[in-house]
C-alpha cells in the first residue's frame, strides 16, 4: 500500500554521517534590509486605468520556456520567457530599477510551475536587485508557496495596487513587510502571514529549512492516525486527512494554520521534476537517502522532437536510474498523464495526503484523497523529509442534488459551478464536494475535483462513498490502508452552498476563462466554428469519458452523420486506456471506441498533456479556434494566438459532425439514460 513511510538510508550511509545543515542555515533569521525601486504596473488592456487582473503563469511563464536543459542551467529559460508576450520589455525594465511589480486581483493563478517565481526572482537577481510583488485579493496559492520558498517577496495590498501610478517611488522593509509609496506618501500593511510562514521565509528559504531538519526527518517514523468519532464528528474530510497526517501531533488544525503534514504520494511530472530533483540534491546531498513517496511521469514535454524537451526529461530518467524508481512510479511517454495513470496504478488510495507538482493534483480529490498542487522546492522538500509545510484554508462546502438533465456530465456541472462563483471563485477555499444522491459517476468525479484547479480552490474532495468503494473493488483493490470515514455531521463552513443539477444543461465556456460558460444551445445559435476538435487530457481523458463522446458518433450515423465536419483528435488519459479503447465495447454493438472514432475520420494520439498547454503538433497556430475537453482556455494556453473553448467529450464530438459548436441535441438525438447513461 502507499502510505507514507519511513526514509531508506543509502548503502553506507549512517545517521551519523548524513549531510549537516551549513552554518548559514542556523543564522537565524536575516537582518531587516529596506529595499528600495521603482513601480512596474501591469495595466489592463481592456480597461484603461485599471491593473490586470487574474494573469495566470501561463502569461508569466510561457510553456515553451518552462524548460530545464540542464541541473546547472534550470532558470536560463525561465528569465527569458517572464511576460514574453504580455510585456516583452519586462526583463530590461526591471534592469532598469522598475523592480515592484503591480498587478491586480488573482495574481499568479494557475499551474504549479515554480519557473515562474524562480524566473522573476532570478532577472533581478542578475543585476544585483530585489524584486517585490505587489498586488491585490487572493494570489494564486501555489504561486505564493513558491515565493516563501525561494524568497521571492510578495504582498497582497489591495490599497497599494489602487493607488500606485507609473513611476512612483517604493521601499520594502524586509521584516515587517511593510511598503512605502514614497512618492504618494503613503504606508501600507500587507495581508499577514502565519507564523510558520514568516519563519521560512526570514529563515533563507525551503533549503535551508530542509536541510535544518533533515536528519530529525529520517530518524522520525511516520505515523498516520485518524481522529476518533467524537473528534471527527466535527471535521470535514480534508480536516480528517489533514489531522491524522499531521507530523506534529499537538497542531491545531485550523484556517490559517501552517503545519508539517506527512505524505503518501509525492508526484512530479517531466516538467516539473528537474527543480524537485535540484531541491532534494540541495538538502540531502544527493545521495544519503532513496527519494521518500517519489513519482515521475512523463507527460507534458515528450513526442515534441525538440532536442531541449528530452534534456529536460533526460534529468527526471536519469535521476530515477539512479535511485532505482522504477514502474508503476516512474511513467515513461505514453505511460499516461499521471492523474490519470497513478490512480490507475492503485497509488492513489482514500484518505491519502497527497501533493503533487501540478495544479490538476487536485483530481485526487475524486477518490477520497487530499490532493493539492506544490511547487517543485516543496515537492523536493518532500521528497527529503517524508512532509511538508501546509497552510490550510477556510472551507465551503457544495453539495449536489436533484437529477441530471439529459446530456449533462461532470464538465457541465464543474463549468456552471465555475460561472456561478464569477470573478472571485472560491476564494482559495478548501472545497468539500458532495454527492447527495449518490448519482455521480468516477468520472464525472474526476472532472469536477480536478478542475478545483481552475477553481481556485486549495483542493477539492468528494469524501469515499460506496461509489469510491465500489470503483476500487472492479479494479481488484479491495484492502485499503485508511478507516472508512467521511465528513463530520456537525463540520462547520465558511461558505455552505446547494447546487441543483437540474439547473444544468450542457455547457461551453467561451475564452479566455472556464468560468465564461454558456449553454451549449445558445452557443449553437451562433454557428462558431472552429478548426479543430480535441477529446481527452486528464480532465477528461478516462475510458467512460471517451465512450460517451462514442455513444454520440454511434448515434449520430443512424442519422445520417457519418463523418467529421472539421478534425477530430483523441488523447487517452493513459496508456492503459489506449489499449482499453482498442477492445470491442457491446454498448457500441461490438465494436470498439477506437473504430467508433477512426470510422468517421479521427485520430487516437499518444496519452500526454502537450495539446493542453500549446506543446507539439496539435497546438493551435495564430488565429486557430478549437473546441476541446480540456480544463483551461486562457490566453495562449492551447498556442499562441489560438482560442480555445471548453466542453464535455460528448458536445466536442458533436460538434465535431455539426462543423460548429453544438450540443447532441443539435444532431437530432433524444436522449435515452439506457442508451447514452455512462
Amino acid at each position: 500500500m502507499q502510505i507514507a513511510t519511513v526514509a531508506v538510508l543509502k548503502p553506507g550511509v549512517t545517521l551519523d554521517t548524513l549531510p549537516a545543515p551549513r552554518p548559514a542555515d542556523l543564522a537565524g533569521a536575516a537582518a531587516t534590509r529596506l529595499i528600495r525601486g521603482q513601480a512596474l504596473i501591469i495595466w489592463d488592456p481592456k480597461n484603461p486605468g485599471k491593473k490586470l487582473d487574474a494573469i495566470d503563469t501561463d502569461q508569466i511563464t510561457p510553456a515553451a520556456d518552462c524548460v530545464s536543459e540542464s541541473l546547472d542551467t534550470l532558470d536560463e529559460r525561465w528569465k527569458a520567457g517572464s511576460f514574453r508576450y504580455l510585456m516583452p520589455d519586462f526583463r530590461a525594465r526591471v534592469h532598469a530599477g522598475q523592480t515592484f511589480v503591480v498587478a491586480g486581483d488573482r495574481f499568479a493563478i494557475g499551474s504549479s510551475r515554480e519557473m515562474s517565481p524562480a524566473g522573476l526572482k532570478a532577472i533581478a537577481d542578475e543585476v544585483g536587485l530585489e524584486m517585490v510583488i505587489i498586488c491585490g485579493h487572493n494570489m494564486g496559492d501555489i504561486f505564493r508557496r513558491n515565493a516563501f520558498n525561494l524568497g521571492l517577496h510578495v504582498v497582497q495590498s489591495p490599497d497599494a495596487v489602487a493607488d500606485t501610478n507609473d513611476g512612483d517611488e517604493f521601499t520594502y522593509e524586509t521584516v515587517s513587510r511593510q511598503i512605502v509609496n514614497v512618492t504618494q506618501g503613503k504606508t501600507y500593511t500587507p495581508v499577514p502571514l502565519s507564523p510558520k510562514e514568516e519563519e521560512i521565509r526570514q529563515s533563507g528559504g525551503i533549503f535551508a529549512v530542509g536541510r535544518r531538519e533533515f536528519r530529525a526527518s529520517v530518524e522520525r517514523t511516520p505515523s498516520v492516525v485518524f481522529p476518533d468519532a467524537a473528534r471527527a464528528r466535527t471535521m470535514s474530510t480534508t480536516a480528517q486527512i489533514v489531522w491524522a497526517h499531521r507530523v506534529d501531533k499537538d497542531a491545531d488544525v485550523t484556517a490559517g494554520a501552517t503545519l508539517r503534514v506527512y505524505a503518501d504520494l509525492l508526484p512530479a511530472s517531466d516538467g516539473t521534476a528537474p527543480f524537485a530533483i535540484h531541491t532534494f540534491n540541495q538538502i540531502t546531498g544527493g545521495n544519503a537517502i532513496f527519494p521518500r513517496q517519489a513519482a515521475i511521469a512523463n507527460d507534458h514535454f515528450v513526442f515534441t522532437g525538440k532536442q531541449d524537451d528530452d534534456k529536460q526529461t533526460g534529468i527526471g530518467r536519469q535521476f530515477a536510474v539512479f535511485h532505482g524508481i522504477g514502474k508503476p512510479y516512474y511513467a515513461t511517454p505514453g505511460d499516461g498523464i499521471f492523474h490519470f495513470y497513478f490512480p490507475e496504478q492503485g497509488l492513489v488510495l482514500p484518505g491519502q495526503f497527497i501533493p503533487g507538482a501540478d495544479s490538476h493534483s487536485r483530481a485526487y480529490g475524486a477518490y477520497g484523497a487530499v490532493g493539492m498542487g506544490v511547487g517543485s522546492t516543496t515537492l523536493g522538500f518532500g521528497w527529503s523529509t517524508g512532509y511538508i509545510y501546509f497552510t490550510m484554508a477556510k472551507e465551503r462546502r457544495v453539495t449536489f442534488r436533484g437529477k441530471l438533465s439529459p446530456w449533462v456530465t461532470g464538465k457541465d456541472i464543474v463549468l456552471e459551478l465555475l460561472r456561478r462563483w464569477g470573478a472571485k471563485q472560491s476564494q482559495g477555499m478548501s472545497v468539500e464536494l458532495v454527492d447527495g444522491d449518490r448519482q455521480l459517476p468516477m468520472a464525472f468525479r474526476n472532472t469536477i475535483a480536478n478542475m478545483m484547479a481552475e477553481a481556485e480552490a486549495l483542493n477539492g474532495v468528494f469524501a469515499p462513498d460506496d461509489i469510491t468503494y465500489a470503483w476500487y473493488r472492479a479494479k481488484g483493490i479491495t484492502e485499503l490502508p485508511y478507516p472508512h470515514f467521511g465528513c463530520g455531521a456537525g463540520a462547520a463552513f465558511e461558505i455552505d452552498e446547494a447546487f441543483d443539477l437540474g439547473d444544468v444543461t450542457p455547457m461551453i465556456a467561451k475564452p479566455f476563462s472556464p468560468g465564461n460558460a454558456f449553454p451549449a444551445e445558445d452557443v449553437a445559435r451562433e454557428r462558431l466554428t472552429f478548426d479543430k476538435a480535441m477529446i481527452g487530457s486528464c480532465t477528461n481523458g478516462s475510458y467512460d469519458d471517451l465512450l460517451s463522446a462514442a455513444l454520440v458518433l454511434v448515434a449520430a450515423r443512424e442519422k445520417g452523420l457519418t463523418k467529421v465536419q472539421k478534425e477530430l483528435v483523441v488523447f487517452p488519459g493513459s496508456g492503459g486506456v489506449k489499449r482499453q479503447i482498442e477492445r470491442p465495447d457491446p454498448r457500441l454493438n461490438g465494436e470498439s471506441i477506437a473504430d467508433v472514432f477512426r470510422g468517421v475520420g479521427g485520430e487516437i494520439r499518444a496519452s500526454w498533456c502537450g495539446p493542453c498547454f500549446g506543446q507539439g503538433s496539435d497546438a493551435l497556430h495564430k488565429g486557430q479556434r478549437a473546441i476541446t475537453s480540456f480544463n483551461r482556455n486562457w490566453q495562449n494556453r492551447m498556442g499562441l494566438g489560438g482560442e480555445g473553448y471548453l466542453a464535455s467529450p460528448s458536445v466536442v464530438a458533436a460538434s465535431a459532425l455539426a462543423g460548429y459548436m453544438a450540443p447532441p441535441t443539435e444532431l437530432g438525438l433524444s436522449w435515452d439514460p439506457d442508451k447514452y447513461g455512462v
